[in-house]
């Protein structure tokens, strides 16, 4: 049986050293061996293959453990030594000299180390069919990887029966949010949630991490961002648990979290099984009292602080310990993030959500359209954040400007501190798109309705009818939906409201209003789109057809669709909300409502609440006047494609597009709207393994109809 055991000396020594953990190299190097030959089932562990790979030269030169002779301690332990300097080579360096040679295959292989550096080995040794892999390390290199599933991860520290100390950290995050800002970092949540848990993990076995903060606060902490640049303040809370970093809330400002944190750590600290470690990530003198307890009480006490924002008094304190930020993180500067790739129009795949940037937006062009003017100064945005409470504080709102300069949301246009919104930004094109599609929405709905409010469950349902917002990361759900919703009314765009049902009163439902202060940023281009009856009124089918060629095209459905159904039913009306759905897959943005309407100001139907036979409440629906002349006209087209389609069925001729040419040459049909509309009402069906042919449903209510009128037609005397 072949076994291997090799131990990686340079990364496990390297793992202790940055954890803090005293270890005995002559019982490192038995035990390790000891526990391989009895994971590989020898009876002696002479019969196992052992290498202890190091750069020997380097941990003599050093004295690795604080012993120069470990070369000499893993020799005499059984172990062949292997010399290593480059460790780029060091798989490629064992498999020549070992693995290539050895003429019988692995059974057993065993890798001590918490380094990727010999992964390959599992890839490239040859294994019999039942061998085992193992890795023994501080951490499962393994993890996300091809070999997940293949490898046994067992924790070196309880190989070894190595007692590691417990940790608690405490993350004062507003002042740490506030300093990395202060001293010109931009503060990227995952990559600093990533380093704390690294860090802390050095120290430890990590029993608590707590966060403290004014979470879910609108414009309490600096800008949060991801590695895109994504502004994520909302989402902090549950990366922070995604993270194993509990979310602890507290009110805005330095006493409510001082106050908190100093609490939890004394109360924490004093039961039996409290931690040995305690780190605290702050730099406010306030806590020097609260760390002085805890070295009272025996336990090792670390500051992580910010360079430059830390206390005077704790960095200057004997018994702690302080390990700043930045030494241990690699945050972007400021200026730094402005090459970062923000959002690609073609390739995001995260939902585009409202952020601390979009009250920046949507307030610069407030605030300039107020002042007629495309340029402002930082002072009067940032006063216009703080006014409709996008930040809680003037100095929040310059850090929240200054950032967004540096992401080049604004541009700078002098050196006195004025700015202008870069329109061609994709973060600035998106919001302002979502803006105004909902303002679009709300307002087209409140003009040509007559209404006071929009059902919130009803705007809901047109904004996700409209194909404007079809972009990346856009109109995905009406959770999203409702989070632009909610952010325009933060940003006083609109207003939300609860007001009783009108079928019951003690039940309050939510309706939105424009905010009657908001000054219609772009109303001029909002209006360009906006539909009223009074336009609608007199114009032909075929002058629609001329100027918007799908709302003709919708107006042909709405009527064909509705006169099935209440003519199949011998209803008078047809629900609108079913016939909106049926149709929603040929709806273009708006051009459902366009519909009704252009049919409404032509007094070709009526849209009201008709008492419902199935429900206790009235029911929005829509009815036709048939003897309209737009009525008439389409009925008549559908009426006379119907006739065509039992012309071929009667003469056993393929149902296609080039036998109804040939069969009415002199009409120029639309034949993909009504090939379309005839699928969509289920009067054609697709042949399968025959595109472009159909079958005809002979017995359909609408066709018996048909057919039953011409042959009255054709029996008439004439």
């Amino acid at each position: 049986m072949a076994a291997y055991l090799v131990v990686d000396v340079d990364n496990l020594l390297q793992q202790f050293r940055q954890r803090g953990i005293p270890i005995d190299l002559q019982e490192m190097a038995v035990g390790l061996r000891g526990g391989a030959a009895l994971a590989a089932g020898l009876v002696s562990a002479d019969r196992l293959k052992s290498i202890a790979v190091a750069n020997w030269q380097g941990q003599q030169d050093r004295g690795a453990g604080g012993s120069p002779n470990a070369q000499r301690i893993f020799k005499a332990a059984g172990y062949e030594i292997f010399d290593m300097p480059h460790r780029a080579s060091l798989a490629d360096a064992l498999i020549l000299h070992y693995f290539s040679f050895d003429p019988d295959p692995v059974d057993e292989l065993i890798l001590a180390t918490t380094s990727a550096d010999l992964i390959p080995l599992i890839r490239r040794v040859k294994t019999t069919r039942n061998a085992r892999i193992r890795v023994w390390g501080t951490e499962n290199v393994v993890e996300s990887t091809e070999f997940e599933n293949e490898v046994i991860f067992q924790p070196l520290e309880s190989l070894l029966g190595i007692q590691t100390k417990n940790v608690a950290v405490y993350i004062d995050f507003e002042n740490i949010a506030i300093s990395l800002t202060e001293q010109g970092f931009t503060v990227n949540l995952d990559h600093l949630l990533e380093r704390f848990v690294a860090q802390a993990k050095a120290h430890g076995q990590v029993v608590k991490m707590a966060a403290y903060a004014p979470w879910g606060q609108r414009g309490s902490l600096p800008p949060l961002v991801d590695s895109t640049g994504r502004e994520v303040a909302d989402e902090a809370p549950s990366k922070l648990m995604l993270a194993n970093v509990d979310p602890v809330f507290n009110l805005p400002g330095k006493n409510s979290a001082d106050m908190r944190i100093a609490k939890d750590v004394i109360t924490d600290s004093g039961h039996d099984d409290s931690a040995d470690v305690y780190i605290m990530a702050s730099g406010d003198r306030d806590f020097n009292q609260v760390l002085n307890t805890l070295r009272t009480r025996g336990k090792t006490v670390i500051v992580w602080g910010v360079r430059g924002s830390t206390s005077r008094m704790l960095e200057n304190n004997p018994g702690i310990s302080v390990e700043y930020i930045e030494d241990f993180t690699n945050l972007q500067t400021h200026q730094s993030l402005s090459s970062v790739s923000m959002v690609d129009d073609d390739s995001a795949q995260v939902g585009f959500t409202p952020s601390q940037w979009s009250s920046v937006i949507v307030q610069f062009d407030r605030l300039v359209y107020k002042l007629e003017t495309d340029v402002i100064s930082i002072p009067q945005l940032v006063e216009q954040l703080r006014a409709v409470g996008a930040v809680v504080s003037l100095q929040r709102g310059e850090d929240l400007v200054l950032q967004a300069v540096s992401l080049g949301i604004l541009t700078p246009v002098s050196a006195t501190g004025n700015v202008v919104l870069n329109a061609a930004h994709p973060i600035v094109e998106k919001t302002r798109l979502i803006r105004d599609r909902i303002v679009l929405r709300v307002k087209t709905t409140l003009d040509v309705r007559g209404w006071e409010y929009v059902n919130y469950g009803f705007l809901l349902k047109g904004l996700a009818m409209d194909r404007e917002l079809d972009r990346p990361g856009c109109n995905y759900s009406d959770q999203w939906r409702s989070d632009w919703i909610d952010c325009l009314v933060r940003e006083r765009v609109l207003q939300r409201e609860l007001l009783p049902h009108r079928h019951n009163q003690d039940d309050l439902v939510p309706v939105i209003k424009l905010n009657p202060e908001y000054e219609l940023v772009g109303v001029d281009s909002l209006d360009m789109n906006t539909a009223s009856e009074e336009v609608w009124e007199g114009v032909s089918l075929d002058d629609l057809e001329s100027a918007e060629s799908d709302t003709a095209d919708m107006v042909r459905r709405v009527v064909v669709s509705v006169e099935q159904f209440t003519s199949f039913r011998s209803y008078e009306w047809c629900p609108l909300g079913s016939l909106h759905k049926r149709l929603l897959d040929f709806d273009r943005g708006t051009n459902f409502q366009r519909s009704v309407e252009y049919l409404l100001a032509n007094d070709s139907a009526e849209v009201k609440e008709y008492p419902n036979p199935q429900s206790d409440y009235f029911t929005k629906g829509i009815s036709l006047r048939l003897d309209s002349a737009i009525c008439r006209l389409i009925l008549n087209e559908r009426d006379t494609f119907i006739r065509l389609l039992l012309h071929l069925y009667e003469r056993n001729m393929p149902i296609s597009e080039q036998h109804l040419k040939m069969a009415d040459s002199s009409h120029d049909w639309n034949f993909n709207l009504w090939f379309s509309i005839m699928q969509a009402e289920n009067v054609l069906n697709d042949i399968p393994g025959r595109p472009g042919q159909y079958s005809l449903f002979r017995t359909h209510h609408t066709v018996n109809l048909v057919a039953d009128a011409r042959k009255t037609e054709q029996h008439s005397p004439r």
